[in-house]
């Protein structure tokens, strides 16, 4: 098993992808798919920390942090079919007119 070092770089490496990925690209998928990124890297650093520390809490997180982000792409998923039903179209550029 590789070191805690190497482990929270590789974690840190994939939550900066994600996070990247949220602000640079516009198409509300791929934006889905970034923060399930930085979700994962999230957990990826919980375990290895759980492991370094001989403590089952960072294991109980990851649960946690899978239960949020499985709520999380329901609700959005099902809102961004509700847009695409409705503009055909989900760029997030063009949906400024959902504002209160």
């Amino acid at each position: 098993m590789p070191g805690i070092e190497f482990t929270l770089a590789l974690a840190g490496l994939i939550f900066c992808i994600g996070a990247l990925g949220v602000l640079l690209r516009r198409d509300p998928l791929v934006m889905f798919i970034c923060i399930e990124m930085m979700f994962n890297a999230a957990n990826l650093a919980f375990v290895a920390l759980s492991e370094h520390l001989k403590s089952v809490q960072g294991q109980v997180m990851v649960f946690l942090v899978i239960a949020v982000a499985a709520a999380e792409v329901a609700v959005g998923l099902a809102i961004i079919i509700a847009i695409f039903r409705t503009e055909k179209d989900v760029n997030v550029d063009h949906l400024s007119e959902l504002k209160g």
